[in-house]
């Protein structure tokens, strides 16, 4: 149990931490975008999951990272679309919706897998993982460059775009329009401007975040694509956004919380401690209950007023 305290430990499991924490932080993000314009996503393990096949897939055909990365990107888009066109277009109820991608998505993925890999039965296919961008002199300082500033681009992109997101969110007039829709839509529709088209805007722009997230998951740690390759990250952005009060710096902080308890974990059992590693990986899922019945009893919360409820024009 000593050695999970060495210097090198600690700094190989917050190393672990900032990477692992890449993807949850870009899908809570895009899933905060999207709530705050008043429309609930829970769609979002379905499109991480459709975006993290596509990374895959535009990786193999291409040997490309950055195609696969548009690609994924693409896909997240066209996931929110369809999730956007029910919920804002067709009124439909967001929840199935959203439940009803997720399962689009499971069955799509590996339908298209197996139907292009079905000659490839005996060897896997795999891709090149995306490589580690060690920032000059930044990542040479002790202690701090190899957590911060040894990791990959997609996890600069991911902390770069907390304080992009708090200003666009919240120093901008779109930002101010989407925060509205989420709150009062009404005000939107008398001011002579579209609700849906500015709710259609809003969950695409989230659902591009979401891709990344699904790209980070094959092409940014995973040399191959397996079934449900997302593994619930999905549903903890879902809880991470209400764990963070439906705002960027709070989103950070909890995507850490749980990257972190999932870092231990690993490094618990590669060190052969001798407890069920099935209980370190349950944590961030307990804790994700825990901070949910939390939030439960506290009387403040950010969550937008208009969350999931769908707006008809003329209505008071």
């Amino acid at each position: 149990m000593g050695d999970l305290f060495t210097e090198t430990v600690i700094v190989s499991v917050l190393a672990a931490t900032i990477r692992i924490a890449t993807p949850l932080i870009l899908a809570a993000l895009g899933e905060l975008i999207t709530e705050r314009a008043g429309i609930l996503n829970l769609g979002v393990e379905g499109t991480m999951l459709m975006a993290a096949f596509a990374a895959f897939m535009g990786s193999y055909m291409t040997g490309s990272t950055l195609f696969g990365l548009g690609l994924a990107v693409f896909s997240g888009m066209m996931m929110s679309f369809v999730m956007v066109f029910m919920a804002a277009t067709l009124k439909v109820e967001q929840v199935v919706t959203g439940l009803a991608l997720n399962l689009l998505a499971a069955g799509l993925s590996i339908y298209l897998y197996k139907a292009y890999f079905a000659s490839a039965e005996q060897t896997l296919p795999t891709i090149k993982v995306m490589a580690l961008a060690p920032i000059p002199f930044l990542s040479d300082i002790p202690y701090i460059g190899p957590v911060l500033f040894n990791q990959k681009v997609l996890t600069y992109v991911a902390l770069l775009m907390v304080p992009a997101v708090w200003f666009f969110l919240y120093r901008t007039k779109y930002g101010l329009e989407i925060r509205c829709l989420g709150e009062n839509p009404k005000v939107i529709d008398t001011k002579g401007m579209s609700v849906s088209l500015r709710q259609y805007g809003a969950v695409i722009a989230g659902g591009a975040l979401i891709g990344l997230a699904g790209a980070f998951v094959t092409i940014g740690s995973s040399a191959r694509f397996v079934p449900d390759i997302t593994n619930g990250r999905g549903w903890l952005a879902l809880v991470i956004v209400i764990a963070g009060n439906w705002r960027p710096t709070g989103i950070l902080i909890a995507a850490l919380v749980f990257a972190f308890l999932d870092a231990v974990q690993l490094q618990i059992q590669g060190a052969g401690v001798q407890l069920p590693y099935q209980i370190f990986l349950a944590l961030p899922y307990v804790l994700a209950i825990v901070l949910m019945v939390l939030k439960s009893r506290r009387g403040h919360s950010e969550e937008p007023a208009r969350l999931g409820m769908p707006y008809f024009r003329g209505e008071r």
